[in-house]
């Protein structure tokens, strides 16, 4: 911090030093104050299903096509994480991160996701979607 201090100082008439010591505390605060509300703002659910274990090839395939498709298409779609029960891979929960509820609402009635519950309509015995609170997050990073 002091090198970046000593820096500005060789560099800024003292009123402009003031002004842009300033903009840099007003930039840093906005900034952190947009990544807490977007963070806040998001929509995170747990969609817990069970499929058909004759139909769970199929099923698998078309719900990575929606994955998929919907990462690369919906800036609103933020992660999906589906997960097999090792005991039972008809057992299936999915953790979906939306940017915010609005993100959600325009992800469903999308073309994909249509095609998608159409599907899988009669492969899935049963659909819970638990709506949570992300406590918090951690990752390596590149991941």
């Amino acid at each position: 911090m002091k090198i970046i201090h000593e820096n500005i100082k060789a560099r800024l008439p003292q009123g402009s030093r003031l002004i842009f010591i300033i903009a840099l505390c007003i930039l840093t605060f906005s900034f952190n104050e947009k990544a807490m509300a977007q963070q806040k703002g998001q929509m995170v659910r747990l969609a817990k299903i069970q499929v058909d274990p004759s139909q769970l090839e199929k099923y698998n395939a078309a719900l990575k096509e929606q994955m998929t498709t919907a990462v690369s298409l919906e800036p609103g779609v933020l992660t999906y994480y589906a997960v097999a029960d090792k005991k039972d891979p008809s057992h299936i929960t999915i953790l979906e991160i939306y940017a915010d509820t609005a993100a959600y609402k325009m992800h469903i009635e999308t073309r994909h996701f249509k095609k998608y519950k159409e599907t899988v309509k009669d492969m899935v015995k049963s659909l819970e979607l638990v709506d949570v609170n992300l406590i918090a997050s951690a990752k390596k990073p590149g991941m």
